[in-house]
């Protein structure tokens, strides 16, 4: 588990935390993005848990044109204050630059197979979405996306396979956008979206304050039947 160094389109670098399984053969590749917390402990382990699966994890970080090396912790107000200024800071067009860039470097990786999927929670649920639109990663899940019924536009560039978990009881995401996600999605025979009755955004944080370990369970359950079916074929 290390820390390495991407380069951006504008020649810049940013950081990204790299975890691989044991071993020294190939294996597919995982873009891990991040949440509105910066690539912190949470996701970090996340990253683990992907390498103990047999992926080559790596998740760049994505706030680094406003504050490099973010790691802030979800169950303070600080935490959640600063997190809100970067997101509202943050530029979602240059954050999928970084992330398709991300896809580039891992696509040189020596361990890494031809094939790569990406993940992502919160904000990188929606970033997920825009990967599958925007990029030909080879298999897209997100965790409760905000706002991707702002962009149903693009969905008809999804080619590759695509699962949306979705929180019925989101706080930050209406009924009415949950519904138009669903509608909008549902003759684009690449994507998937189930929804989790009763649980609210983050269910599947460990040790988030809306933390719901049977629907955590069955989302991460079919996230690792998904990827397996599609990275490791």
């Amino acid at each position: 588990m290390t820390d390495v160094l991407i380069e951006a389109t504008d020649k810049h670098h940013f950081g990204a935390y790299v975890a691989v399984p044991t071993g020294t053969g190939k294996a597919p590749g995982m873009l891990v993005i991040q949440e509105i917390f910066g690539v912190n402990q949470n996701v970090r382990a996340i990253c683990d848990e992907y390498a103990a699966q047999g992926y080559i994890a790596v998740a760049p970080d994505l706030f680094w044109r406003q504050e490099p090396r973010v790691q802030l912790d979800s169950t303070t107000k600080e935490g959640w204050a600063r997190a809100m200024e970067l997101f509202r800071g943050f530029s979602e067009t240059k954050g999928v630059e970084d992330l398709i860039a991300t896809l580039a470097w891992m696509r040189t990786h020596p361990r890494i197979t031809t094939k790569v999927g990406t993940v992502g929670y919160c904000l990188g649920g929606k970033l997920a979405y825009l990967m599958a639109t925007r990029s030909d990663v080879d298999a897209a899940v997100g965790y409760y996306g905000v706002g991707i019924e702002g962009s149903l536009s693009e969905a008809g560039a999804i080619t590759k396979p695509l699962v949306l978990h979705a929180a019925e009881k989101d706080g930050f995401s209406t009924p009415e956008a949950q519904k138009k996600i669903r509608d909008g999605l549902k003759l684009i025979i690449h994507a998937t979206v189930y929804t989790y009755p009763g649980v609210d955004h983050a269910f599947a944080r460990k040790g988030g304050e809306h933390y719901d370990s049977k629907a955590a369970h069955l989302a991460d359950d079919r996230t690792a039947a998904f990827f397996a079916a599609n990275l490791k074929s």
